[in-house]
């Protein structure tokens, strides 16, 4: 028997933010009965399996901003929330070099079981707040708050942060601008692009329902600390308030 916490922990519902906040890879937990998928507790602390310092810099933001924030309650390992279902990485067998032998050769009810104790419910949780919104005609942007690592395969990434954008350009391009001229080192759509065949949030919550939306990733180094994470809270806030 498996034990599943609520696939969305929510907080500030009712905040009075045009924000809306989400982190979909806010938690490295993984349910008892599956034995951390076969990997050792270490492996699963790193950022194969969770954003590391992301849930603390979306916890901070939600309270400055009085904005309502959804984080996931489940490593990604189990399956991945910003990837559509389809995609080859919705439920990894490899992430970065390490190998996940708990994903391999899954049956059809196991990939199902996880779609409707996991991604369904908490992409449901966040499309009835914004449907809710939409009926008040409340002004809304999404933001999903994610981060990545200093060294990618053995290749070092020198950006501090990054804004992921698609339809939002000026919404992602003014948030870039005014992280850069509060001197931090971040740029458009680095270190990944944003990519409706690999990304879920912002395409499906965001630029189909002409909402605008933006990812913003930073380097984890900066945040794996309550005072990088508060310092970069304070950043987002400051540019988010603008």
């Amino acid at each position: 028997m498996i034990s599943w916490p609520s696939a969305a922990e929510t907080l500030n519902e009712t905040g009075t933010s045009d924000i809306v906040l989400v982190c979909e890879h806010a938690s490295n937990h993984i349910p008892e009965a599956y034995a951390n998928l076969g990997l050792r507790a270490s492996d699963v602390a790193r950022h194969i399996g969770w954003d590391i310092g992301a849930a603390n810099v979306t916890r901070r933001l939600s309270a400055l901003l009085d904005a309502p924030a959804y984080l996931a309650t489940c490593s990604r390992l189990l399956i991945d929330l910003n990837r559509p279902l389809d995609a080859p990485s919705s439920i990894v067998t490899r992430s970065e070099d390490t190998d996940i032998p708990g994903n391999k050769y899954l049956a059809e009810a196991e990939i199902v079981r996880r779609r409707e104790h996991l991604f369904m419910p908490f992409h449901q949780t966040i499309s009835d707040h914004l449907d809710a919104r939409q009926r008040q005609n409340r002004p809304t942007r999404f933001v999903s708050i994610h981060s990545f690592t200093p060294v990618f395969l053995g290749t070092p990434r020198t950006w501090q942060g990054g804004v992921l954008f698609d339809q939002a350009q000026a919404f992602g391009r003014d948030l870039v601008a005014r992280l850069a001229a509060s001197g931090l080192k971040v740029g458009a759509n680095v270190p990944y692009q944003s990519d409706r065949a690999e990304d879920y949030g912002v395409p499906i919550h965001g630029d189909d329902r002409g909402i605008p939306a933006v990812l913003i990733e930073i380097r984890n180094d900066l945040i794996d600390h309550d005072d990088g994470a508060a310092l970069w809270a304070k950043h987002l806030a400051d540019a988010l308030r603008a």
